[in-house]
């Protein structure tokens, strides 16, 4: 327990998934931890587990469309433990159903993501950062997403909001870095999060494995372990970065497995 000791972390969307397990390593590895949720139960839940194992954990809730609500849990955290140098602004949403092409799509979705998806990752960073300043210096990561990066044939906004938080990341890593704030991103791909396991029949997880460059896919710990890095001083020399963990998804020309597949057929295989 030694990579995030005398740090304090700030997780928003902290009580499942990505920022569950994130928050699970950063306490493991000696970080006072602020479990930032919708879900107050879940949150509270996640604690109370972190705390079982010798960690150290607090609870508030988090509204992230909504801008006061950022504000007071950045202010409970520094209240809570003196302090705030790990930010981990991790709140995402996607609607497969209003999302859709830039067409079709509904417009109070593309703004509602937007607030929700960036304008949340702006304004977290927005008032950490002087009790960063105040602190010495600290990490903020982001969650952007592949989609930031690839196109799809729906998730217009998504995509649009992801890629905005690859950006903002890189502006906020130039402005702030002379103050020893660092700020990176990761992107996830496919994450079985338990939301991507209710939520995705075994057919598509399988249509998403068919590309992948290595043969599983991604569990919250891998990017557990990715934010755990960033937000260490292993990272200390990293600012303005994006960490792609998508299992070699996109890395390949795209018809390299139906041309394999192909392949085999002509040799009679």
């Amino acid at each position: 327990m030694a990579r995030m000791n005398n740090k304090v972390a700030l997780i928003t969307g902290g009580a499942s998934g990505i920022g569950l397990s994130s928050a699970q390593l950063m306490a493991k590895e000696g970080a006072k931890v602020v479990i930032a949720d919708f879900n107050v139960e879940g949150a509270k839940e996640a604690a109370e587990n972190i705390k079982a194992q010798g960690g150290e954990a607090a609870v508030v809730f988090v509204d992230a469309g909504n801008g006061d609500s950022i504000k007071e849990a950045v202010e409970f955290t520094v209240k809570k433990y003196g302090k705030i140098t790990t930010l981990f602004n991790n709140v995402g949403l996607t609607n497969l159903k209003k999302d859709l092409d830039v067409v079709n799509m509904d417009l109070d979705e593309w703004d509602r993501l937007m607030n929700i998806n960036l304008k949340s990752v702006l304004l977290g960073t927005r008032y950490a950062v002087p009790h960063m300043i105040e602190a010495g210096g600290g990490s903020i990561i982001n969650t952007a997403s592949m989609a930031g990066f690839a196109s799809d044939a729906i998730r217009a906004a998504y995509g649009a909001s992801k890629a905005g938080v690859v950006n903002l990341t890189r502006y906020i890593a130039t402005q702030y870095g002379k103050y020893n704030i660092r700020s990176n991103t990761v992107a996830p791909g496919l994450i079985l999060t338990p939301a991507a396991k209710n939520n995705m029949p075994a057919e598509v997880l399988d249509l998403f494995a068919k590309y992948n460059a290595l043969p599983y896919h991604g569990e919250p710990e891998d990017i557990g372990y990715t934010v755990l890095f960033l937000a260490s001083d292993e990272s200390r020399f990293i600012t303005g970065q994006t960490i792609q963990v998508e299992g070699g998804h996109y890395i390949a020309n795209p018809t390299v497995p139906d041309f394999e597949q192909f392949s085999k057929m002509a040799q009679g295989k």
